[in-house]
């Protein structure tokens, strides 16, 4: 048995039975041994599509994907969406194939160091130095990855380690459970939650499935406590039926006025919040500076089971927790607009739907639409480098063939993994692809004017601007086999998005809709949010609401 072979059996034997490949030359005993192996590969085109659905695909499954990536230029053109999957926390194993390690000496064309690209990801990195112990070091990057948290772990298979003979895989690889957080801890924390002052707990990680969800409404029931979830959660179920959970929002002014007034902030799974990006004059940490914060876990505990001891030394476990009740928008008529897209998509989501959201400014009224409609899970994009949203779709439609997927994506970043849809038609994935299309980096018009950057000419403007040439994401769906429609109507959304939902396949809509923010709403839009600050507290919360919902 050649090295190959006992990779993929010892992988195998751990549980990682789905591989996204990217191969080049080095890897081609890898490729080889997947045949005899029972390994399912799905191809995609572009190394970013490869790491992005292995994210997907961890989030949905709870358990590590590989993905199979040519050198370092491979590992380099994949790097943005393992950035995401880290700050996801969700486990990946990389296979990274290198030249022969005689061969290095020589400098070839594609030599490169990759160990160093890989440590901007990855928890783990090592190149595996015999066929002897291949397998041994797979079994350390599959436990690395796993956690808890799950994490990026990155092994680099040279050409010659492959094919080398006298592989023996690894037949049973033991992890040990995590436990949970001290009694002291708990015990800590709920005394917190008893003493009467204003107190939110901010959800995050793995307690935002409905286990956790309806352990902490009953905390929240209790307490008095206000829930809110990460401004980015990896994987967060929600809709009717469970308790509701206010999103922290991308915006800092806004995310400070939801924090304002707070006495204490309990973190479970979550960090507190900070700006995604420094401002001019404004705050990078955003929890009020008078509001005490405490964990009730570390990343290496159970989170979950350290939530259920929470609601037991709180005497909490018969508490029936607020839920969220059904309803569904008023289907909206005339001219399509990412509001009114919205709108459509609530009143028509199905059950159990995954999404997979990055909508950019165009999705900012999704959560209000969708908050009463049938229970569904929700990805996001959690580490901010867009590209994200098609390769976790193509992942999650993957990990759960059973399920619809419903892709939102904005025209800009659709564009940084748009061979994605190959690979659901070739695979046959069961996603709806939704292009909000309003030819404009929308959410950069925004940036650019909250910096408080210089006079603002054409050609900073055309920067944002992708209106020349138009983008036409109907015939690039169909230019790669995917059914596709263009719409600019509520009406022709409404049919498609119906036709969508009860089609078995890849369904792209090229819905064209105007910016969220333009003209006199964009420019007005950084001194509103300066505003929000000075604004008595009831009336900002109200704007914010308004504005992002």
């Amino acid at each position: 048995m050649n090295g190959a072979k006992s990779l993929l059996l010892t992988l195998l034997n751990a549980g990682v039975d789905t591989c996204f490949t990217n191969p080049g030359t080095s890897e081609m005993h890898f490729v080889a041994a997947l045949d005899e192996s029972g390994m399912r590969a799905v191809l995609t085109l572009f190394e970013g599509v490869a790491t992005g659905a292995a994210d997907g695909y961890a989030r949905m499954a709870n358990k590590p994907a590989a993905t199979l990536l040519h050198l370092g230029c491979g590992l380099g053109n994949g790097l943005a969406n393992l950035h995401n999957a880290r700050k996801a926390k969700v486990p990946i194993v990389n296979i990274i194939g290198d030249h022969a390690t005689y061969h290095t000496q020589y400098d070839a064309q594609l030599q490169s160091d990759i160990e160093t690209v890989a440590r901007n990801v990855s928890t783990f990195v090592y190149t595996s130095k015999s066929t002897a112990e291949l397998s041994r070091d797979a079994a350390e990057a599959f436990k690395t990855a796993s956690g808890p948290p799950g994490q990026v772990a990155t092994l680099i298979l040279p050409a010659d380690v492959s094919w080398g003979e006298n592989g023996k895989p690894i037949t049973e690889i033991i992890i040990e459970a995590p436990k949970p957080s001290s009694k002291d801890r708990t015990k800590s924390i709920a005394k917190l939650l008893k003493n009467g002052k204003k107190t939110a707990i901010l959800l995050g990680g793995r307690v935002l499935l409905k286990d956790g969800l309806i352990l902490s409404g009953k905390i929240a029931k209790l307490t008095g406590a206000k829930l809110f979830a990460e401004v980015f959660p990896t994987r967060m179920q929600r809709g009717e039926g469970l308790p509701p959970v206010e999103r922290i929002a991308y915006l800092a002014e806004m995310a400070t006025v939801q924090l304002k007034g707070y006495d204490q902030l309990i973190l479970i799974d979550a960090k507190a919040p900070v700006s995604f990006f420094a401002y001019p004059g404004k705050k990078s940490y955003l929890v009020p500076d008078s509001c005490k914060v405490s964990e009730l876990c570390a990343l290496h505990e159970d989170a979950l089971a350290s939530l259920q001891a929470l609601v037991e030394e709180l005497g909490a476990g018969d508490t029936v927790p607020d839920l969220q009740s059904g309803f569904r928008p008023v289907l909206p008529e005339g001219k399509l607009t990412a509001e009114k897209s919205c709108q459509i998509i609530g009143a028509l989501l199905p059950e159990n739907v995954i999404i997979s959201d990055e909508g950019q400014t165009s999705g900012v009224k999704l959560p209000i639409n969708t908050s009463g409609a049938p229970p569904h899970d929700l990805l996001t994009l959690t580490g901010g480098a867009i590209g994200q949203g098609l390769p976790v779709a193509v992942g999650a439609a993957v990990a759960c063939p059973d399920r619809k997927v419903l892709a939102l994506q904005g025209d800009g970043s659709a564009m940084y993994t748009i061979q994605s849809l190959w690979t659901m038609k070739r695979e046959n994935l069961d996603v709806v692809v939704i292009i909000f299309n309003n030819r404009s980096y929308a959410i950069l018009n925004i940036e650019l004017q909250r910096v408080g950057a210089d006079k603002i000419g054409n050609k900073a403007k055309a920067q944002m601007d992708l209106s020349n040439p138009p983008i036409d994401f109907s015939s690039l769906a169909k230019g790669m086999g995917v059914e596709a429609v263009k719409v600019d109507t509520c009406e022709g959304f409404h049919d498609a998005l119906k036709k969508a939902f009860s089609t078995k396949g890849p369904f792209l809509i090229d819905a064209i809709v105007p910016p969220q923010f333009e003209g006199f709403k964009l420019k007005a839009l950084p001194h509103v949010l300066g505003l929000m600050e000075f604004l008595p507290t009831p009336l900002a919360k109200a704007l914010k609401k308004k504005l992002a919902p």
